[in-house]
């Protein structure tokens, strides 16, 4: 009995001795990486959680800025795909790793200077290069060469354009119509100005990806395959 007891002494010693001091001295250099976070958080009023508020403000703030920012649809020009006051998220890095806008891309831009001190938001029907001409015997848009069928986009009831142009549009440019053509004031409006109403791709704030509000329009934008067809200037398909 005397040797079974001292066994189980035996056993509860065999724990190294400094385990503890192991413990505890872990412990506080662990908590020591996020010690700023506390000192911020009781600096605050609220706490935690009003560091957790200006924490998911300050994400929110860097993706508008950078990577994806809503847009207020202020007026009919984009009906009947984009109402009044409809919400759409703009990628701001379409166009940020050496992609252009292509023909179709529904993209916002900063017309200062050209359109108008404003953010617009029309369809890309031209890029650098291309011929732009309105219309063709058929009464439809034509582009290098190509009639382009817009019925699934354009607003019923309008023609391509009420306004007959032709046009070639200069590198590093676009030429832009809404798709309600009788209720936009577009590229057709700026002909006769500097510029010819042409805007700068340097001017283009993003592509219009999605219908995010109101939530029974939720609707992905993509680009008509009526524009895929039509070949790029150098006779080549875009």
């Amino acid at each position: 009995m005397d040797t079974e007891a001292q066994h189980v002494e035996r056993d509860r010693s065999s724990r190294p001795s400094g385990s503890e001091e192991i413990l505890d001295a872990e412990g506080p250099e662990g908590r020591s990486r996020f010690a700023w976070v506390d000192r911020v958080a009781d600096w605050l009023p609220g706490g935690r959680i009003t560091l957790t508020v200006l924490a998911c403000l300050a994400f929110l703030l860097l993706v508008s800025r950078f990577v994806m920012q809503p847009f207020e649809i202020p007026s009919g020009s984009m009906e009947s795909g984009l109402r009044i006051g409809d919400r759409v998220l703009v990628n701001k890095l379409a166009y940020r790793f050496g992609a252009e806008p292509r023909r179709g891309d529904v993209v916002v831009f900063d017309g200062t200077g050209y359109f108008g001190d404003a953010d617009y938001i029309k369809r890309v029907v031209g890029a650098g290069g291309d011929h732009v001409v309105c219309c063709d015997k058929d009464g439809r848009l034509e582009v290098n060469g190509q009639s382009v069928d817009e019925s699934a986009f354009v607003h019923h009831g309008d023609s391509p354009s009420d306004v007959p142009f032709d046009v070639v549009v200069p590198d590093g440019t676009l030429f832009v119509l809404g798709d309600h053509r009788s209720d936009s004031s577009d590229s057709r409006d700026h002909l006769g100005s500097p510029g010819g109403g042409m805007v700068p791709v340097d001017d283009v704030i993003g592509r219009a990806d999605w219908v995010a509000w109101p939530a029974g329009h939720w609707t992905r934008l993509t680009r008509p395959d009526a524009y895929a067809r039509v070949p790029a200037a150098d006779g080549a398909h875009g």
